[in-house]
């Protein structure tokens, strides 16, 4: 690398150590706004929101960004470091991403977002659709504005330039194969399940109430268990569980009730999962997009893994009952380590993705990818979402919401402008799969481990594995190098059939 290629690279990561730092900052005030915010601070928030989406835009899109990015790229990635190459290549990714967007646009999205959020926080625990539309329908209209600009740089489709953002190389025309053969297994694997399931006793209730109070003892001490660290981060409640702050200042968050405690614990274990990743992000590489998580999929493959595969498992529930027996202060054969497992693993149609089970919740996925594809396309309108919502509903799980609340107002990612995200969940999923079936025959005591309440073995092979390379590598590459194989549905449906059909109790 010659003298001026360095140096342009340095500046390179000088300016984008300064904008990971003002996307930090947001970070930490959109949990605020969360969490602890009064309603009085939405306007003040959304100025403060916008100034800083608009500071980093203009960092990415300065002149002299793309002249530094020019500079450092004529020598070519082999007169750099593996790591600054890989760092080179995020950066100009995340340039194609900005450039193709006008400042005006930034500034509008990021209104419209703040403004329709705030205004579904109203609605939804009213179940009032209408409440929030006025709102949605300008959201929708700059995600649109939005889409097409990206579109038009980038040469991809619409959707596919938004979905980009989440899932680096990820394409629509692939999700479909995925999606379609998956709406086709669904339905009679289900049908198994739910046959099945009445020919063994039906879990026993676990009499409440739950208070608040011991759940979280219950969730921290979980969180401890997996690997959180306290002194890096924090549990909350807010009205959609989520993971955000940054990786030295984890904020996750659930939400609580106290007539069943098994939501508020398997949310706190998702969120803990990902904060997790966050926290095994190189710290060498902080504040570089290199040193970034690698898309969503992989994201919702390490909540996903810890909540459904390591954490539905038998073994954790040897670990998990008198653990929860002792904080609540009761017994009996409800609160048995197989009775538990019975209730967690019990599959059930229902209305609510976040508390779905596992052969469920890819209906829940699939409804909202083709729906918001739909709604990006223009093929459908904001006002056309309840009905079609509903109908996805009935078709996909043969339950009919009774309200919004409970049908298309229970996602906060539409609503603050996350348009793209969804179809990493079931991605995640099956990603998840396929790394916990790598890693148990890497680490055959990982499950015994685990049975202890002993986390570590698991996590330390999702550190060398997943964690560490951060962005270094394709998402693709880094599933590869983990299981030796790209992604596989067929591995997540042979887990399915394994707990679901095949499990003794």
């Amino acid at each position: 690398m010659t003298s001026l290629q360095n140096a342009a690279y340095q500046e390179l990561e000088s300016r984008f150590a300064r904008l990971y730092a003002l996307r930090e900052a947001a970070g930490v005030l959109h949990w605020d706004m969360s969490t602890v915010m009064p309603e009085g601070g939405a306007e003040a928030r959304t100025e403060q929101l916008t100034a800083l989406d608009l500071v980093c835009h203009e960092i990415i899109v300065d002149p002299r960004t793309a002249e530094l990015l020019d500079r450092a790229e004529e020598g070519g990635a082999a007169r750099l470091e593996p790591w600054q190459a890989a760092n080179l290549a995020e950066m100009r990714r995340e340039w194609h991403h900005d450039a193709a967007v006008p400042g005006d646009l930034v500034e509008a999205l990021s209104r419209a977002g703040k403004a329709c959020e705030m205004a579904w926080r109203a609605a939804r625990p009213a179940a009032d659709f209408a409440r929030v539309l006025p709102q949605l329908k300008t959201l929708v209209s700059r995600v649109r504005e939005l889409a097409a600009a990206k579109s038009e740089t980038m040469g991809l489709s619409p959707y596919d330039a938004l979905l980009d953002l989440y899932e680096p190389g990820g394409r629509s025309a692939r999700i479909d194969c995925i999606f379609d053969d998956l709406a086709r297994f669904l339905p009679d694997f289900l049908e198994q399940v739910l046959t099945r399931q009445k020919s063994v006793p039906v879990p026993l209730a676990l009499s409440g109430p739950f208070p608040r109070a011991a759940q979280e003892s219950l969730g921290r001490k979980i969180m401890g268990q997996v690997g959180f660290e306290f002194d890096h981060g924090r549990l909350d409640q807010s009205l959609h569980p989520f993971c955000g702050g940054v990786p030295d200042d984890v904020r996750i968050t659930t939400r609580y009730d106290e007539d069943d405690f098994t939501k508020a614990l398997m949310g706190v274990i998702h969120e803990t999962g990902h904060a997790l990743y966050e926290r095994g992000l190189p710290k060498s590489w902080r504040r570089q997009p290199v040193g970034q998580a690698r898309g969503m999929s992989l994201h919702e493959s390490q909540s996903l893994l810890m909540e459904m595969q390591a954490c539905r498992s038998a073994e954790f529930f040897a670990f998990l009952a008198p653990l929860a027996r002792q904080i609540f202060g009761t017994g009996g054969p409800a609160w048995s380590a197989e009775n538990l497992q019975r209730l967690y693993n019990r599959v059930k149609p229902d209305f609510i993705r976040v508390d779905a089970d596992e052969v469920t919740y890819p209906a829940h996925i699939i409804l909202r990818y083709r729906l918001e594809k739909d709604l990006v396309a223009g093929a459908m309108e904001a006002e056309d979402i309840p009905e079609a919502w509903n109908g996805g509903m009935q078709e996909l799980l043969g339950v009919r919401p009774p309200d919004d609340a409970k049908g298309c107002l229970q996602d906060i990612h539409w609503y603050d402008g996350a348009w793209g995200y969804f179809p990493t969940y079931t991605l995640g999923a099956m990603t998840a799969a396929q790394l916990f079936q790598a890693a148990c025959e890497a680490e055959p005591d990982i499950p015994v481990e685990i049975g202890k309440g002993h986390f570590a073995p698991l996590l330390s092979w999702l550190r060398r594995n997943v964690h560490e390379k951060a962005s270094s590598k394709s998402g693709e590459r880094i599933l590869v190098e983990a299981t030796g194989r790209a992604l596989d549905p067929e591995c997540f449906k042979v887990h399915l059939r394994r707990r679901y059909l095949d499990a003794a109790s």
